[in-house]
């Protein structure tokens, strides 16, 4: 009985296969597999996002049960207060002198207009950066102007800078006197009239020369960078000098910005005439400065280049 009951089963089975596979295809088997699974998946998905929903709400509920609502007014007034534009104020003072201030003003602000601004403005129009490093300029010139009221100028003005500026003209006249002892003269005369001065620097001064800082831009601009470093090490803040972005960026401003084209501009010869042709333009020479001058000088081009100087001061 068990046997004949088993093999009936095996044989309805086997039919219904056959007829299942001649009715819907040899694939019907994936098929049905591939809809069972989508079957078990969108139920477990629709499950889900059901009880995501319903667990969303049942929060909601239970927020706005224990906390009041939120006034409308407040929202929109807290809005206005981050697109509103803050003032910004700057002190100007620096000196305490308007006649000082208003050019040191004009300095700073062409600085950042050269070096900073036409470069910020494609990043950023936030105008915080720009009015941290005005702030921070105006914190060094500040200081600086302090520090400078405290220095006693009277002997330095008097004592070191006369004697430096003597010293200046004795080296270079020693020059002048070596340029025309030498015979034989190969190289450019103003070549060998700076290898001259800084030789007889170097006799005079002993332990100073500055024939590389002089000859030299890339060891000049060595040289200032180091000095605006430690010109900035005594007038910054410490919070600002430690930063080392805000410090090198300073430095760079003023070294070649600032100290750079003044030296290179006091340093012209055509500024030079031009500055002393200014000073000199309203005071009349007498006939008692003019001896004196006859009897002081003796080389004939300075007195040729004095008459020209006058007659320029005629015109």
């Amino acid at each position: 009985l068990l046997t004949s009951a088993s093999l009936s089963i095996w044989g309805w089975g086997g039919l219904g296969v056959v007829l299942f596979l001649v009715t819907f295809g040899p694939f019907a088997i994936f098929y049905l597999a591939f809809y069972v699974f989508c079957f078990i998946g969108g139920g477990f998905a629709v499950t889900l996002l059901y009880g995501k929903i319903n667990s969303e709400r049942h929060l909601e509920k239970c927020e706005h049960s224990y906390l009041p609502p939120t006034q409308i007014g407040i929202l929109k007034t807290l809005d206005e207060m981050k697109l509103e534009m803050k003032p910004i104020k700057i002190d100007r003072r620096l000196t305490g002198s308007s006649f000082i201030d208003e050019p040191l003003q004009q300095v700073i602000q062409f600085a950042l207009r050269d070096y900073i601004q036409y470069w910020y403005y494609t990043l950023s129009e936030d105008e915080s950066f720009l009015l941290e490093i005005r702030q921070t300029l105006q914190n060094a010139l500040v200081q600086f102007s302090t520090r400078s009221k405290e220095v006693d100028w009277q002997p330095y003005f008097t004592t070191r800078l006369v004697d430096d500026f003597a010293t200046h003209l004795r080296v270079f006249r020693k020059a002048q006197d070596r340029l025309a002892d030498r015979e034989d003269k190969q190289r450019d005369i103003t070549e060998e009239l700076v290898d001259s001065f800084f030789e007889a620097e170097v006799e005079m001064e002993r332990k100073i020369c500055r024939d590389v800082v002089c000859t030299s831009i890339k060891d000049e601009e060595g040289f200032l960078r180091d000095l605006c470093e430690l010109l900035l090490y005594l007038l910054l803040p410490p919070g600002d000098f430690h930063n080392k972005n805000m410090r090198y960026f300073l430095r760079e401003v003023l070294a070649r910005g600032v100290l750079l084209p003044l030296i290179n501009q006091l340093s012209d010869p055509d500024y030079i005439n031009q500055f002393v042709i200014w000073m000199i333009r309203d005071s009349s020479c007498n006939y008692e400065a003019f001896m004196n001058i006859l009897k002081l000088t003796d080389k004939p081009p300075e007195l040729e280049t004095k008459h020209h100087v006058d007659r320029l001061l005629c015109i």
